[in-house]
Order: structure tokens, then sequence, then C-alpha cells
């Protein structure tokens, strides 16, 4: 299964870049998006079924152009699953799961901390999300987490880690929680198959020249739990997709 996450910044203003012409040449049989700020009904939804993805969830937020997630599929899933039943999180749409017979897949977006109020808003997130997980693999051993979690796990993931390190998504508090999330039965797909530097999936739009300069962030994930680490069989960065100011990333699990 060749799955793709990618925050859109935007579902709307992907589109008007090409980016449904893209979708059909990178070919996933599921690509999980977040930040969609859309419903579906403002969507042409049949212009994605065209593309080759009959099957499409949407989960946006309540307040309207902010937040949500979808997950598009080519293959139909046996059950979906929107939202966690958390309603911090639900109110935001953060959170939707597809399953298949042999795995099922997860569109996640993380908050960010912009602000101390949103920062307290992030750790409660990530430890109601770690606890929800937890319980969740009890019944769903075989997942894929994929999404924009808003953290940087390792001074390779950052372009500049020391002068980063008081900036939400690089704080320490932020990175122990990834690596406490890992060491509960995931693998970073990408790191488990690219050891080098310089691969990010975000680069900031205040600083005009830091998507062509590459200083960036990888903050976009494809997490395999650890029943499916020996069916990983490849995770890039799509560096060239540049629908947004995010890039997609991809794995593919046999």
């Amino acid at each position: 299964m060749r799955i793709i996450s990618y925050n859109v910044n935007g579902i709307r203003s992907a589109i008007s870049k090409g980016f449904i012409n893209w979708l059909q040449q990178a070919n996933p049989d599921v690509i999980c998006l977040q930040e969609i700020k859309a419903s579906p009904d403002q969507l042409p939804l049949l212009d994605f079924e065209l593309a080759g993805y009959p099957y499409h969830y949407w989960f946006p937020a309540t307040k309207k152009g902010y937040s949500g997630v979808a997950i598009l599929s080519k293959v139909k899933p046996n059950n979906v699953v929107f939202g966690t039943g958390i309603p911090h999180m639900d109110f935001e749409g953060r959170n939707i799961r597809v399953d298949f017979d042999e795995m099922s897949v997860m569109s996640l977006y993380l908050p960010s901390g912009t602000n101390s109020e949103r920062l307290d808003h992030k750790f409660m997130f990530m430890d109601d999300f770690q606890n929800y997980i937890n319980e969740l693999k009890k019944t769903v051993p075989n997942l894929v987490i994929c999404g924009d979690y808003n953290i940087c796990h390792e001074a390779i993931d950052i372009h500049d880690p020391i002068r980063n390190k008081k900036v939400s998504g690089f704080l320490p508090e932020e990175r122990a929680w990834l690596d406490t999330f890992l060491n509960n039965g995931f693998i970073d797909s990408f790191r488990f198959l690219n050891k080098e530097p310089d691969n990010y999936s975000w680069w900031t739009m205040r600083v005009p020249t830091a998507r062509a300069n590459n200083k960036g962030w990888r903050i976009d994930y494809c997490l395999v739990s650890e029943p499916l680490k020996d069916r990983i069989k490849r995770a890039l960065i799509l560096a060239e997709a540049k629908h947004s100011d995010h890039c997609p990333v991809l794995v593919e699990v046999e």
C-alpha cells in the first residue's frame, strides 16, 4: 500500500495550484490530508472521484476555514472513524481513521504551540492522544499514523537546532513526548530507511527564501506500528510538490 501524507494548508488553495493533477501522477493508494480548511460542500468532490479516488472522507473543524483532516482512498475501507471521541480534539477536526483488511491508516493534525495558551492545549492533546493510541493498539495493532505532528524529533530534523531550541516544535518537552510515542511501539518510517540530514517537510512562509535555501523543519511523519516493521519498503519526502508550505511524505507498506 502506497500512502502519502500532506498538510495542504487549505485544500482549495492547493487545488488552484494543480493539486489534483499532481495527485493523479503521485498515484497513492491512500492519501491523508491535514489542514484542509474546508467542508465537503465547498469542494469539487467529483474531481477527486474522476482522479481515481471514489472513497473520500472529510472531517472539518467546527470553526469554518480552520484545521480539518481527510482521507482519500482508491479502495473502499471496511470502516471509517471520524475523530477520537475526545471533544477538544474532535472540535478542531484533527483525526480520522480508515480500516482495511490488514492495516489501518490515520490522518493526524497535531496542534501547533503558537502561544502559551495553545502550547498548553498542545501538551494536553499530546497526552490524551498517547492514551487514546495505547488503547486503540489493543484492537488495531497494524496502524499507520500519518500527519503533521508539529514536532521535529532530532537536531537532524531542523535546519538550525541551536537557535530554535526554545521555539515550539523543537522544545525538549515536545521532543521527549515524540521519543516516548515512538518507544511505545512506532517506527519513524523515513528515518528507518534514511539517515541523511537536510531532509525537511515544512518551510516557514515568513522567510521568503526559506524553501529555496532549504531552511526547513521535518514535522510531517508516517509512523508505522511495530508489527508492520518488516513490511516497510520505501519512505520518501516529496519535496518537489509545491502546493503548500509543507510537502508530502510517503511510505510504502507491503
